[in-house]
């Protein structure tokens, strides 16, 4: 999965092959200048490398970063799109890059090593700021942006079944054991924080032939189809929005939080501390909804990631 990928394809290739994926990449050339943010060019002299993985959302927000540097000032160096869910986090901790948006749950789980997600989106993050300092990397204010796992449906059903919880899903399985038919990716299939986990959870008794695995992409249309009550879907894509899918809440908070918010690089941000002021407005623009709107413009539309979140920094007053 996007995200949530151990990254050891990743970890593998930096060992035989150091620097691989990290020393190339070409100089961010936007025509932009402060607006918001980066007022008196406060990263004027700054030399900073931008980092993503290579999945839209983190093309849209590596982009959105360094627009938003080069708007104070600094010259950006992009080497976002790094493939796997390691190589651009061990970016940041080696210094080869100064900064990235990174997930909040993907830090505590993967890279932090512990099994348990933490309930509440903001001490999460907290508990992920202070654990990481030690390995040199500074966690700034995270959105709300959160992108993690959910259940959506369409309009024809979502209408019939009129479920909006996960907890509706769970007493409908009982009431109509027919109506709640699942789409879902093998992974998801499997894992102890993914549909096992979730029934567990909320007591949902789903037979196991109303459940189809099937590739992510092919989830989506199905459930728009109707051709499975439920599709797991990722509550950022963009799919949810161009083909009006009703997200389930998660209304006991079983998933883990995956809130983005940058990650710097320590040593770079004491030199460059304005860099927190810059991003700081950003984030806090950052929603699903928002998410959502850029995704859909990338995978939906066709559109370019980087020209999609240029348009977005303009549109919001961040850049002129």
């Amino acid at each position: 999965m996007r995200r949530r990928l151990t990254g050891l394809l990743a970890v593998g290739l930096l060992a035989s092959a150091p620097g691989c994926g990290l020393t190339s990449g070409s100089p961010m050339a936007d025509d932009v200048r402060p607006g918001v943010i980066g007022r008196g060019e406060p990263l004027a002299g700054a030399n900073l490398t931008v980092t993503s993985k290579s999945f839209t959302e983190q093309l849209v927000l590596g982009a959105i970063m360094g627009i938003a540097f080069q708007a104070a000032g600094a010259e950006v160096l992009d080497r976002t799109g790094i493939q796997g869910s390691i190589g651009s986090r061990e970016a940041v901790v080696k210094g080869d890059a100064d900064a990235g948006y990174e997930y909040t749950g993907t830090a505590w789980i993967t890279y932090l090593g512990h099994s348990e997600p933490i309930p509440d989106p903001h001490a999460q993050w907290e508990a992920v700021r202070k654990a990481d300092a030690v390995n040199g990397v500074t966690w700034l204010a995270p959105s709300t942006l959160n992108n993690t796992y959910a259940l959506a449906m369409n309009q024809a059903n979502h209408k019939k079944y009129g479920t909006n919880t996960l907890s509706d899903v769970a007493a409908l399985s009982k009431s109509d054991t027919g109506a709640v038919t699942l789409c879902v990716e093998v992974e998801f299939a499997n894992r102890a924080d993914g549909l096992r986990g979730m029934q567990r959870e909320y007591g949902m008794s789903v037979p196991t032939g109303n459940i189809t695995q099937m590739d992510t992409g092919i989830i989506y249309t199905q459930a728009a189809k109707g051709s499975c009550a439920y599709g797991e879907v990722f509550t950022t894509d963009g799919r949810i929005k161009s083909m009006n899918l009703v997200v389930m809440d998660d209304d006991r908070k079983f998933f883990p939080n995956y809130n983005a918010a940058p990650m710097i690089n320590t040593r770079t941000l004491e030199k460059w501390p304005a860099i927190a002021d810059i991003l700081d407005p950003i984030s806090k623009k950052l929603n699903n909804s928002v998410a959502r709107d850029l995704n859909a413009k990338v995978d939906v539309e066709g559109e370019d990631p980087h020209q999609v979140a240029l348009e977005w920094m303009k549109e919001e007053g961040f850049v002129r």
